[in-house]
């Protein structure tokens, strides 16, 4: 393919981001161009995994920090699905994050050419080559984020060419690199998973190791395994939308001069945080190129603060919000009431219930961050997408949350309670068509994707609202609990339901809202 291609109106002929082209890309504000010489910088790491969160947050500190002059090593990056990566090929790894968002009360909009990641190799048809790099004496470092789903025991061959799982294929890769270089400690590897599942690092680890003794393999790679490898748990944070729409990618392209098949778009929040010691800062040296990645013997303060403040505020309002009429985070937040409700919910109720030492300040902080990420006018996140199983996560996340509280009072929490109701009334099925249910909002349907959904559907069908609330409440297969044992709970959810029932979401939350300003 040629260096030009044609895009946009008028047939305009632009510039395909690759290597070529990188000196003919006018320079301009807002664009951050790598130096050519970065593109022959030494592999240093491998990832498993071709997706958007890895290129905008760990490939993106990398790239931070081969400008800086700190790293100074680029990714190979693996492969495990069927799904085409001639895009890297054509642009020689090339792509572009685009950041968009508000920082501390400043718009900011960058466009950053990321030139990290040297090469992408398929599992399936080039395993060998990747079993080479293996046999690399700077490459120390394994990434992955292969979905949660990734990081499961599965009987695997790993003598394969490749196996099945992401685990088969890290240890096949580690045995090869046992091999490699004798044993030696030195040779040992930091791998840090970054999949959405607790203690991440830990878990990979001991599938690792089960799949090991099931594969019989010598115990003195085994002991290697576990003495000399570091496996890091680790969290990260960053919403990452991916391709921007066809008509925002065309004008942004437009502005930049060239065309890019990878460009992600990202919001500015960032936050890689790493369980890991004075080693682990060692080799993951990028990590000084960035306040936003932190290395600590405990991440469990960063964990609650997003399980909590983001997650836990995301699944308490998702109902609320889209049955208010809001179809993304931003039209609530932005609301002058809903938005009030939801500093309230964040600041008042959840941030005094997070089931762990954190000082107050650094709460409100990150509450307020939080607030300022929901904002981001260049970000479309969806209401619908943040209810995909809210069961599971309303157990999850914010189970906790009302346990502490009740704990700490025994005033009931009126935003926990509203948010509450409404996921119930979210999960009101009014239509069944074969494995699927939905919902109904006005006069749409909305489709419920979510395990409980069949358990919902039987309980609308059969009981009134106040029945509904009692008999899902006690219900301890779901929670592993009974909720109508927090003093006055049920009663406050039973009330905020009937009342969103006879006079809407959104009313109901502005008569809360003018309760609390009374008070």
């Amino acid at each position: 393919m040629g260096l030009w291609n044609t895009l946009g109106p008028g047939n305009k002929l632009i510039m395909q981001l690759s290597k070529n082209a990188l000196g003919l890309i006018e320079a301009k504000e807002g664009l951050e161009k790598p130096a050519e010489k970065l593109l022959a910088l030494p592999e240093k790491v491998l990832q498993f995994g071709t997706g958007v969160l890895l290129r905008a947050l760990p490939d993106y500190f990398i790239d931070k920090a081969n400008k800086a002059g700190i790293f100074n090593g680029r990714v190979v990056v693996v492969k495990s699905t069927d799904s085409d990566s001639s895009a890297f090929d054509r642009q020689d790894g090339l792509y572009t994050v685009c950041v968009r968002g508000v920082e501390n009360g400043v718009t900011v909009e960058e466009n950053i050419i990321n030139a990290s990641v040297s090469r992408v190799l398929g599992a399936k048809t080039e395993w060998n080559k990747i079993l080479e790099c293996a046999h690399n004496p700077e490459m120390r470092i394994v990434l992955s984020n292969t979905t949660e789903v990734g990081i499961q025991l599965v009987d695997d061959d790993i003598h394969a060419a490749p196996p099945v799982s992401f685990p088969g294929k890290l240890l096949a890769f580690l045995l090869e690199r046992y091999k490699a270089f004798q044993g030696s400690t030195e040779s040992g590897m930091v791998i840090v998973p970054t999949e959405l599942i607790t203690d991440n690092g830990s878990k990979l680890e001991s599938i690792v190791l089960e799949l090991a003794h099931r594969n019989q393999l010598d115990f003195k790679f085994i002991e290697w395994l576990e003495t000399a490898n570091t496996f890091c748990n680790s969290l990260v944070d960053r919403i990452v939308p991916g391709k921007p729409n066809n008509t925002d990618g065309q004008k942004i392209q437009e502005a930049l001069g060239y065309e890019d098949e990878l460009m992600t778009m990202s919001e500015v929040f960032r936050l890689w945080a790493i369980e890991g010691d004075e080693k682990v800062k060692q080799v993951l040296s990028f990590h000084q190129a960035d306040p936003g990645m932190v290395i600590v013997p405990d991440i469990t303060l960063f964990k609650e603060l997003k399980l909590r403040l983001l997650n836990g505020t995301h699944t308490f309002n998702c109902g609320t919000a889209y049955l208010s009429g809001f179809n993304i985070t931003r039209e609530a937040v932005t609301h002058p009431v809903y938005g009030a409700f939801t500093k309230r919910l964040m600041h008042e109720e959840i941030a005094p219930a997070i089931p762990f030492a954190i000082d107050e300040k650094v709460k409100a902080d990150f509450a307020n961050s939080v607030f300022e990420r929901f904002c981001n006018p260049f970000i479309d996140h969806q209401w619908l997408s943040i209810t995909v199983q809210v069961t599971s996560k309303m157990k999850m996340r914010n189970l906790p949350l009302l346990q502490q509280h009740f704990k700490n009072s025994s005033v009931v929490p009126v935003h926990m309670a509203a948010g509450f109701a409404a996921f119930l009334l979210y999960m009101k099925i009014t239509k069944q068509e074969g494995n699927k249910y939905f919902g109904t909002r006005g006069n749409e349907l909305y489709e419920i994707k979510d395990d409980s959904a069949a358990y919902f559907y039987e309980l609308w069908q059969n009981n009134d609202p106040a029945s509904v609330a009692k008999l899902a409440m006690q219900n301890k297969e779901i929670w592993e609990a009974d909720l109508t044992q927090f003093p006055g709970f049920l009663h406050a959810v039973q009330e905020k339901l009937a009342a969103y029932l006879s006079n809407g979401v959104l009313e109901t939350i502005e008569q809360i809202e003018i309760k609390k300003e009374i008070a």
